[in-house]
Parts: structure tokens; sequence; C-alpha cells
């Protein structure tokens, strides 16, 4: 028998199937479209080293064919239409999506659940995607901000799935065979690891009834997720050489999972440091000294834990001086209350980015399934404006003072040839 929850605000609603799938909406009925998505509780941290890179390779083989549609059939299905077709791959989930007309809803999830549970990934589609993913591997090669990012992620989570990049390498991705791909999906696209999300004009019970026909009668097990006990965090320095012209750096660490209690805390030393042209960060390396020409932290969580860091693209010889910038900012938070000015701003700066996502379709469904996802349960925006806001100067300085320790911050380096 169904579940059905309406969440505190009305228009989000969420209902829980017998096998264990889960359809959340959102009523927006300002508008004549709807975004839909079929999300996948699996992404690169879940494969062994034997699997790295299946994920986003079986997410490729997804759009080769099925029972009843050809790989043209399936991408002409939402373009036809007036809609779109895409996916994507996470180190914590997978996404396959579609946007269109409101009209064509029954046409989107009959396409996304049909590559979902019937799929037969055809031996000359097999090949040729290889090749695909190989060259898509080159082309990140090719980008220093991805090549640094990949390194830093593999030096902060050495030895761990986290480490390691999505697109897995050229040794396990050649190696994959169509067993492979049937295994890894019987293993981890059960429906207790899926979430159908649909935000945009829609009609929650015409979605539930659609899913239960195309995803509800299958028979279904129970999905395993073993424990990823992570090794302590060790700090360390990297230098990797390549071609270029330009020096690349992170200095970063380990950072908070999604529902550590201090997260809005670093949301906003965040924002302070490097949210946008009037950040610390950017005033201070660019608009001051002209060091670079890009500069900014990023901020990830995972489930067990995150990943903090300022990048830098700057000439060789600059590198000294910017290292010496960054930790004086860091210091500077960890040692001086923010004043009430800087401090309004950056609240505001966060909730004007919440309530201006909210104005696109496809932000909102990605924001009800994470929510489902992480915390099996919505987020409402007043739950976070009120998170936010609660922030005070105390909070910030106490959580600064020991997050940026720049003892605690490891640097990776891409240098020119």
């Amino acid at each position: 028998m169904s579940t059905t929850i309406i969440e505190k605000e009305a228009n989000i609603r969420k209902t829980v199937l017998p096998n264990g799938l889960k359809v959340v909406s959102e009523l927006v009925d300002s508008v004549k479209s709807i975004s839909v998505g079929i999300w996948v509780k699996t992404g690169s941290r879940n494969e062994s080293e034997k699997q790295a890179g299946i994920t986003h390779f079986l997410e490729h083989m997804l759009f080769k064919g099925t029972k009843k549609r050809t790989a043209f059939d399936i991408a002409q299905s939402m373009e036809s239409v007036g809609g779109y077709l895409n996916a994507f791959t996470s180190t914590e989930y997978t996404c396959y999506y579609a946007r269109c007309l409101d009209t064509k809803v029954e046409t989107a999830l009959d396409v996304l659940a049909d590559m979902v549970k019937n799929s037969e990934f055809p031996r000359k589609e097999l090949q040729k995607e290889k090749k695909v993913v190989l060259e898509e591997m080159k082309m990140y090669r090719d980008s220093p901000e991805d090549v640094v990012f990949d390194e830093f992620s593999s030096q902060v989570f050495r030895d761990h799935p986290i480490g390691r990049p999505i697109l897995g390498f050229e040794s396990t991705v050649s190696a994959f065979s169509r067993q492979n791909l049937f295994d890894y999906m019987e293993e981890r696209y059960q429906p207790d690891n899926l979430l159908v999300a649909v935000a945009g004009n829609v009609d929650h019970d015409q979605v539930v009834d659609l899913v239960g026909e195309l995803l509800n009668h299958r028979e279904s097990k129970k999905t395993e997720n073993p424990d990823q006990p992570l090794k302590p965090y060790e700090v360390s320095k990297k230098e990797v050489r390549k071609p270029i012209e330009q020096t690349h750096m992170i200095m970063g660490r380990r950072a908070l999972n999604y529902n550590h209690p201090d997260k809005y805390l670093l949301l906003l030393a965040n924002t302070i440091l490097g949210g946008g042209m009037s950040s610390r960060l950017h005033q201070n390396i660019r608009e001051k000294y002209g060091y670079c020409y890009s500069v900014g932290p990023f901020n990830q969580s995972y489930v067990d834990s995150g990943l903090f860091g300022v990048y830098v693209g700057t000439d060789i010889e600059y590198v000294t001086h910017v290292r010496e910038l960054i930790t004086k900012e860091f210091e500077r938070i960890q040692s001086e209350k923010v004043d009430d000015k800087e401090l309004g701003e950056a609240k505001a700066q966060l909730k004007g980015k919440l309530l201006l996502s909210q104005e696109n379709t496809s932000n909102r469904m990605t924001r009800l399934a994470k929510s489902e996802l992480y915390f099996n349960r919505f987020i409402t925006l007043d739950e976070l404006v009120e998170n936010i806001d609660a922030v005070t100067k105390e909070d910030l300085i106490r959580f600064s003072e020991k997050f940026f320790d720049p003892e605690m911050f490891s640097e990776t380096l891409l240098i020119p040839k």
C-alpha cells in the first residue's frame, strides 16, 4: 500500500510505493512546464576498484536503446515535443532528467522509466561509447581546473572511493562488458534506491499512478550499502607538472557532511571569503594585486564528509605571494569578528541565491530530490533562511578559529613543465 505525506509546504507531496520507491513533487502552478528526474542513490563512491567509472559509463549507456526504443528514438522523444533529456553522475547519486511542457509528463516519465528499466546495452553501442568516454577523459585532462581538482580530491581522500575520478580510468572503462552493466544495475538500481522528483505544473496523484505502472511492478531486492570508513585526514602537499601556461593551485581540507550542525557557518564563511567580486579573496588577490584572473573557494558536502578549498589560477612567480594572502585571510577570519554590515551582506547574498534559484523548475526539482536523498524530508526555504539568519558573529569566529587553522590545509599545485 502506498503512503502519501503532505509536507509543511502545502504544494510539496511525497509518496512511498510498496516496493520502497519514492515519488516527490512540487506544484508550481504559475508555469506551463515540468522538470522530472529519476534519481538513483548510487555514484562513483559505490564502485569497487575494478568498477571505477561504471556508474558514469552506465549513465551514458542508458541512452543507447531499450527493448522498444532505439538510441535515436530516445534522443528524439523529448526534442520532438519541444523538451530536452539529459543525465549526470556525481560522487553519490545519478540523475536522468527531462524538461518539457506539463502536457507531456506522461511521455517524459515513460521514456525515463524505459531507459532505467529496459536498457539493452547493444554490443556495438558499448564499444562506441567506450571511445566516447575515453575522449571525455582526454577533454578533462586538457582542462587544468579539472585536473587540479581531481588531484586535490584524491590527495585529501587518499585510498578511498570519494577520491577517485567519477569518469574512472582508461583501464577500467575499457574492460567493461555488457554483463558488468547488467550486474551493476541489478545491484544498485533497485526500487528502494530510486527516487522520482517532479517540479512544475504537476498533478502528484497522476505522477504516482504513472510511476506505479512504469516502475512498480517488478520484484525488488534490498539495496546493500556497506560501510566505507574514512581513514584519518593527513595534511599533505602535492605537485603535478603538465605542458600548460598557468599555475593552478588549491589550498583546502576535508570539510563538513550534509548534516553537520556547523554547515551554515561554513556557508557564510565561504561567502565572506569568496562569494563574488566584492568578497575578501577576490578584492585582495585580484583587485588589489592583480595576481590572478580567477580565484574562489568551493565547498562540497557528502554523506559522511566534505571538501573545502580555495582555487587560484596564477603565474608561477606569484604562487608564494598568493599562498601568503590566502593564509592571511584565513587568519583574519579566525581572529577578527566580522562586522555587522559584512555579515548582513553575506546572509543577504546566500538568501538571494536561494530565492532566485526558485524561478527555475529544474533547480526546484533538484532541491526537492536532494532534500529527500540526504534528509528524508523536504527542507523548506523558511527553515534555510532561519538557519542562515541565526548565525552570529560569535558563532562564526568560534567555528573559524578551528576550521581555518592553516596547519590543517593541504595544497595541490599544477605547474607548467
